[in-house]
């Protein structure tokens, strides 16, 4: 359904200098999927969700939608597609309107895409409010009268308004209160279900996207370093930064053994001027000189089950689990 081929965004700075927030991923999104993508703050995940919604136009790449590559189409060309693809933003405070009330901020793409639903607007955007657990009564309230969870109830709401085929979800709970993230996720995956949506589900929760995703990509630097089905992705990861990731997950276990946590050395380096090689060496305990001359490429590994791919030269023991290896013995729970 979705391909991402060699997509880049670059800004441009002072000096000729460039922020390479993405820089060169290829992904695919199958119909009705839903494929995680985490990752570090800053590593291009948002970025890339906005490349995807084509709210944001490619420095270089291709994103093919149903085979058409609409990386560089303008706005007229983009209208027809609008429809098919919307995005769930993070902020619930900052993504709706303070002027307008909730029927209206929903209304809104039905009226300027010229739709006439059985039943008129109002019917269905009250239908709407109902499908996301609001009270169809809500049609004349305003954001500042809903709680975080409930704003982000309308903005799914007015992402389903115009029935899409793909919906590009920047972490849409992660300004939420631990106690609504849980309703907003099965919210989402009943919606997946039932409507067979496909799902780009960004995120820096590996819990709820292990929950929601049924394939996950890891992304580091502007780079996709390990793409793999939940299971395989969190029962055998194979990138060392896949496995640094896993071993910051909370440990429910209190009965099990204490698990070590891998430490990282240094920050992430910057975007404007990233590592030669593999991006991931400066902070990596398996670094080689190799990884400094050549950039390993995002393929699958002769012992990795069918679709999980890795870049990385030097790869985890798939018999072992991020959360066993044992970087930073201080950190010993």
């Amino acid at each position: 359904m979705l391909e991402l081929v060699g997509l880049a965004k670059h800004y441009p700075m002072r000096g000729g200098l460039r922020v390479r927030a993405v820089d060169g991923i290829d992904l695919s999104i199958g119909q009705g999927e839903s494929v995680g993508l985490v990752g570090e703050s800053g590593c291009g995940k948002s970025t890339t969700g906005r490349l995807v919604a084509r709210l944001q136009e490619p420095t270089a790449g291709h994103i093919l939608y149903r085979g058409q590559d609409i990386g560089h189409w303008t706005r007229r060309q983009l209208r027809p597609i609008r429809t098919e693809i919307q995005m769930i933003f993070q902020d619930p405070y900052a993504s709706l309107n303070p002027r307008h009330t909730v029927g209206t901020i929903i209304r809104g793409p039905m009226e300027v895409n010229g739709l006439k639903p059985p039943g008129g607007l109002e019917h269905r955007v009250k239908e709407l409010l109902e499908i996301v657990g609001l009270n169809p009564e809500h049609y004349n309230r305003f954001p500042h009268e809903f709680s975080g969870g409930q704003r982000q109830r309308v903005g799914i709401a007015r992402a389903l308004a115009l029935q899409p085929a793909l919906i590009v979800a920047d972490e849409p709970v992660s300004a939420l209160d631990v106690s609504i993230q849980a309703q907003v996720v099965n919210l989402l995956q009943g919606l997946q279900r039932e409507m067979g949506i496909a799902f780009l589900f960004i995120a820096h929760d590996l819990a709820v996207v292990r929950h929601f995703s049924q394939r996950v990509a890891v992304m580091y630097l502007g780079k996709i370093v390990e793409v793999a089905d939940r299971y395989s992705l969190y029962g055998r990861p194979r990138h060392p930064y896949t496995h640094a990731l896993l071993s910051a997950v909370p440990d429910a276990d209190l009965d099990g053994p204490p698990r070590e946590r891998i430490r990282l050395a240094g920050d992430v380096p910057s975007p404007i001027n990233p590592p030669s090689g593999c991006r991931f060496r400066t902070r990596c305990w398996k670094a080689q000189d190799r990884c400094a001359t050549e950039e390993p490429a995002l393929v699958q590994l002769p012992d990795n089950p069918d679709g999980h791919l890795t870049a990385c030269h030097f790869p985890e023991d798939p018999g072992t689990r991020g959360a066993d290896v044992v970087l930073d013995p201080a950190l010993r729970r």
